[in-house]
């Protein structure tokens, strides 16, 4: 630790000789280990970048040198090496440092990330941006071989490689897993690579400096030797030229060979191997558990903890299992998120009917229209945040033919630590104004299940948003009873004033509707909108009040007051929800709470708008 705290910047990474990078390797990783047990956070895939951190800082000269991590959930190594040791404390926490590269927050995040397989379009964009302004730097991805399956990044791979005078270098950090188990062809083909003779001897040459005059023979001969062993590689039909596979743990082998790269010119392909959780064997044993944890003990590890509140995940995952038990035709399709979207039991069930299609989620849509086009019913699970990803498939490939899929999105409203990234702020507004589309929102675990289970038996595309986390720990029935459509339910009758709540909203509106003896409508369906009930909380009442864990604009609100336009009625309205700006990371229910949407918020809504209290009313 004493050498860590030397560390205030790369320069001074640089400054050290090769002999003690070891040691500022132990030092990080064990300052790793220590924070996130503190705070919670990522920490498998953390572990696992420690020495490629530590080499691409000292090869390069950041931040002049750009390095854009994909994903971005393996930087806390590079944060702690660029001046932000010190706030690690705050990581993910309010008016803290992000969980992910943010180029507001310094000047060595180069680009933003947190979604994946943007790294090789970005380094890209930089690189030719650098050439065109007449100016000498390299430009860096590192993507995970999970990454690498989405179509995003061969697209980039595709432009790139055919610019032989741009200077783009790509490091494919291949651990041999995403968050979930990887799945598709690229991954079996790299463990073909992996396994072959080739690997050894790959290792062997990466730790020789090569002297200038011999490089190019050695690199020809390097080629030579590849053909020999293995087939071509598919980055090489690229036109990047190829190097690897290397140990990502050995800093003798990354120096000398990033040194050796960063002389070439043209595309650059640099494959080095890693183990998440490396250093910690309890995350080595179970990368997937520690991939994400919350506070920990480092000295035992996670513990399992009783909670008598089930997430809505648990609920999703559950409904699923027991709807596919009821029909044959159910499929669960999702990409790369197993664990985060609750499918682990199903794939132990049903595992002929279970569909991972990596980090794909265009694919994973348009993967789902085809089974539906053939008589099976396919199940979507996917996070709010990441459909955004397969916006066109969802309108060319589902909803303009009418198809019957179902869409479970995990994640929607705010999310908390994970920021601004991951939140599910914009499926309301995204969703309402599809044609054929159904949406609701539920307002508890139980009517998550029987949301679900109307999504389903709905002929058509139909989506169910539900939060992060666990609800207000309603029971939930075993049943799988489906709701009337389009129909919401008055839960509070009160007077003046109506409070229209959509999903989770609903417990706060209740606080604030008995504070104002307000009327509190749980509307269930944001698509269809119950018109009927619509129309006469209209007439009964001096005002409406729609709230809602998503963007005010084109949200559930501006449905409200759409239907009442085309209606031809004229009644005050008052829409409160997420503001017009992106919300960082923090306790989601503190972040609630500042955007008005806790119980005394809405209150206090109310009353500033239409100077109502609790006996009066003047709209």
């Amino acid at each position: 630790m004493n050498l860590l705290n030397t560390i205030d910047s790369p320069e001074d990474v640089r400054k050290l000789t090769r002999a003690q990078l070891p040691l500022l390797a132990d030092a990080v990783r064990d300052y790793v280990i220590d924070s996130v047990s503190k705070t919670g956070g990522h920490l498998s895939s953390n572990l696992g970048t420690v020495e490629l951190t530590i080499a691409l800082h000292y090869v390069f000269n950041t931040p002049e040198d750009r390095i854009v991590w994909d994903v971005g959930h393996q930087t806390y190594p590079h944060k702690i090496l660029t001046g932000r040791r010190d706030q690690m404390a705050t990581l993910r926490q309010m008016d803290g440092i992000s969980g992910f590269p943010k180029r507001s927050e310094s000047e060595y995040d180069n680009f933003g990330t947190a979604h994946s397989s943007t790294s090789i379009s970005a380094a890209f964009g930089m690189a030719q941006a650098a050439k065109t302004k007449g100016e000498q730097r390299h430009a860096i991805a590192v993507i995970g071989d999970g990454s690498m399956t989405a179509g995003m990044a061969f697209e980039a791979m595709n432009n790139a490689g055919v610019h032989e005078d741009t200077d783009l270098l790509v490091i494919l950090n291949d651990n041999d897993m995403s968050i979930s188990p990887p799945v598709g062809a690229l991954n079996r083909y790299l463990a073909r690579l992996m396994s072959g003779q080739f690997y050894a001897a790959a290792k062997s040459v990466g730790k020789s400096v090569l002297p200038s005059p011999v490089l190019e023979l050695a690199r020809r001969f390097e080629e030579h030797a590849k053909g020999m062993v293995v087939p071509a590689t598919m980055f090489e039909a690229f036109g990047f030229n190829y190097i690897g596979p290397i140990d990502g743990h050995d800093l003798d082998s990354l120096i000398p060979t990033l040194q050796n790269l960063k002389q070439l010119k043209g595309p650059q392909f640099l494959h080095v191997v890693t183990k998440k959780g490396q250093g910690y064997k309890l995350a080595e044993a179970d990368p997937v558990l520690y991939h994400g944890p919350g506070k920990f003990n480092p000295a035992v590890g996670i513990q399992a903890t009783t909670n008598s509140k089930i997430t809505y995940t648990q609920v999703f995952g559950d409904w699923l299992c027991d709807m596919a038990a009821q029909d044959q035709r159910l499929v669960g399709i999702t990409p790369a998120m197993r664990e985060g979207s609750g499918l682990v039991r199903f794939e132990q069930l049903f595992p002929e009917r279970y569909y991972d299609v990596g980090i794909a989620e265009q694919h994973a849509v348009t993967f789902a229209a085809g089974m539906a086009c053939e008589g099976l019913k396919p199940v979507v699970a996917i996070y709010s945040t990441f459909l955004q990803r397969a916006y066109d498939q969802l309108i060319h490939d589902v909803a303009l033919q009418n198809l019957d899929v179902t869409f479970a999105l995990d994640r929607a409203g705010l999310v908390g630590a994970d920021g601004a990234t991951h939140a599910g702020n914009y499926d309301i507004a995204y969703l309402r104004c599809i044609p054929n589309m159904v949406l609701m929102a539920p307002s508890d675990e139980n009517e998550c299940r029987q949301m679900l289970t109307t999504a389903y038996q709905y002929p058509g595309p139909a989506a169910v948003r539900y939060p992060r986390g666990a609800g207000c720990g309603a029971v939930v029935s075993k049943d799988l009873t489906a709701l009337v459509l389009g129909k919401g339910e008055i839960k509070r009758q009160g007077q003046e004033v109506a409070i229209l709540s959509f999903g989770t909203m609903l417990a706060p509106s209740l606080i604030a509707g008995d504070e104002l003896n307000a009327t509190v409508v749980n509307m269930r369906f944001i698509k269809p909108l119950d018109v009927e009930l619509l129309q006469e909380l209209a007439s009964s009442h001096d005002a409406l009040v729609t709230v809602e864990e998503g963007c005010v604009m084109g949200g559930a609100g501006a449905a409200v007051a759409e239907a009442l336009a085309a209606a031809g009625i004229n009644k005050p309205i008052l829409m409160l929800g997420l503001p017009d700006k992106f919300i960082d990371h923090g306790d989601a229910t503190q972040l609630l709470a500042q955007c008005g949407l806790d119980g005394s918020g809405i209150a206090a809504s109310i009353k500033q708008r239409f100077k109502k209290s609790p006996t009066a009313c003047a709209a």
